[in-house]
């Protein structure tokens, strides 16, 4: 097959294979703020945030500021207007039972705290199971779209890096779930992630991590990259850096004849580390899953459902 004769989203990947391999920025490069000592829990400052409430206006002055001085937020307008429609598969009404239904058993009747509860997707559905939920993310935008939703107005919210951002008052379950913990880009930062369910917990209270596992077996020597999705509307391709455990996402979508590309990087980070991170935490493994129904971990597993508790 020529180039001529080759189906458009094929040309258009080879460009994009193209242009990862002359290093075209990837985004990676970001403002950061001072961090202070992370080596232990004790010496993590936790920053308590003033509270958000969804259906109230969200463009307070306080909100917008936070959101500037947030490090890695990526998700602003117009990523957070399109991130659902980007996304039509995490919206399957089956995904969201099952992953509704594993994070109420997880709560055991008590209030449950989701660090990045973005626009909503997981936490309306367990908040309409009876659960009370109280979100922190780390974009005004990205609430903006929660507060339009039909159930939003029983949801709590604030604006925060859910590293280190406290609210008031404990409960049963944190969770953080669709690779958003993989948005923190330094190790550290995952640890005081740990430290900061910890701290949120009641005793016996269970944290709960949705991640990908990387498979490095589709990632040959000499690879530019490796697709995750080739679509009509959208091409997706994952770069690594194995050695720094660093990762982005390049993401090219095709809307009314345009090309958009959006860069996420991160970091991956193997289940084995989080349970250390879980230990330094002061937590104990419940178990890990490959996925929202339980299924067993194993090691062909595209990712994990981990599950700690407070000791």
């Amino acid at each position: 097959m020529t180039a001529a004769s080759a189906p458009r989203h094929c040309q258009i990947r080879d460009v994009v294979v193209r242009s990862l391999r002359e290093g075209e920025p990837s985004g990676r490069v970001r403002a950061r703020r001072p961090r202070s000592d992370t080596r232990t829990c004790s010496r993590q400052p936790a920053i308590r945030s003033e509270r958000r409430i969804a259906g109230k206006p969200a463009r307070h002055l306080s909100d917008v500021v936070n959101t500037l001085l947030m490090p890695q937020n990526r998700f602003v307008s117009p990523v957070a207007s399109t991130y659902d429609g980007d996304s039509p598969e995490m919206f399957d009404p089956e995904l969201l039972a099952a992953t509704a239904d594993f994070l109420a058993v997880e709560a055991r009747g008590g209030r449950a705290l989701e660090f990045g509860i973005g626009t909503g997707r997981v936490a309306l559905p367990l908040s309409q199971r009876g659960v009370p939920v109280h979100g922190i993310d780390i974009s005004v935008d990205m609430l903006d779209q929660l507060r339009r939703k039909p159930g939003a107005g029983a949801i709590a919210t604030t604006v925060g890096d859910f590293a280190q951002t406290m609210v008031d008052g404990s409960f049963s379950l944190v969770y953080v779930v669709f690779n958003s913990i993989a948005n923190l880009q330094e190790q550290s930062e995952w640890v005081q992630t740990f430290c900061n369910a910890a701290r949120h917990l009641e005793p016996g209270g269970r944290f709960l991590v949705e991640l990908w596992t990387p498979d490095l077996r589709r990632f040959p020597p000499g690879a530019a990259a490796v697709p995750f999705d080739l679509s009509p509307h959208h091409l997706g391709f994952d770069t690594l850096d194995v050695a720094n455990q660093r990762c982005v996402s390049h993401h090219y979508f095709f809307r009314d004849g345009r090309t958009e590309r959006i860069d996420f990087p991160g970091r991956y980070a193997w289940p084995a580390e989080l349970d250390l991170m879980a230990q330094i935490a002061g937590m104990t493994s419940v178990g890990r899953w490959a996925d929202w129904d339980r299924s067993p971990f194993t090691s062909d597993s595209r990712k994990h459902i981990s599950v700690w508790a407070r000791t």
